[in-house]
């Protein structure tokens, strides 16, 4: 699936670094994607071997263009088609924030008492004033 002219923001899209095309689209018109420092418009030719920094939500990555990809494919072949070489300081401060990261949800039996755990307590604090 080889192709001579391919649009950045559909690139970005087909590989899977953004969910869709549109958003991929604003990134790039964002500044969120640089080539060779510089703001990258999504209506830019992608090459073979060029080299992009983009920035998504969870991650900054460094990729170099290793095939042109024209469709959308399943996440296990559009690798295929770059390399990320993003820089090790910026996968640790990813691993880094992972083991930060925190779900909401409470861990059993820390926090605020759920509903039964209070009825217990109620329980207990009332026989505790009936004895005295």
């Amino acid at each position: 699936m080889q192709a001579e002219k391919l649009r950045l923001d559909k690139y970005l899209w087909a590989i899977r670094l953004f969910k869709t095309r549109r958003i991929a689209t604003d990134a790039c018109n964002n500044g969120k994607v640089k080539y060779e420092d510089e703001q990258a418009k999504p209506g830019k030719n992608v090459h073979l071997g060029d080299i992009y920094d983009v920035r998504t939500e969870g991650k900054r990555w460094r990729i170099k263009v290793t095939g042109l990809l024209q469709n959308r494919l399943k996440y296990s072949e559009a690798i295929n088609y770059y390399a990320d070489i993003t820089p090790p300081e910026e996968l640790e401060r990813l691993q880094f924030q992972a083991s930060a990261f925190h779900t909401g949800k409470r861990m059993s039996k820390i926090g605020r008492p759920t509903k039964k755990d209070r009825r217990e307590l109620d329980d207990f604090l009332e026989e505790d004033n009936n004895e005295d």
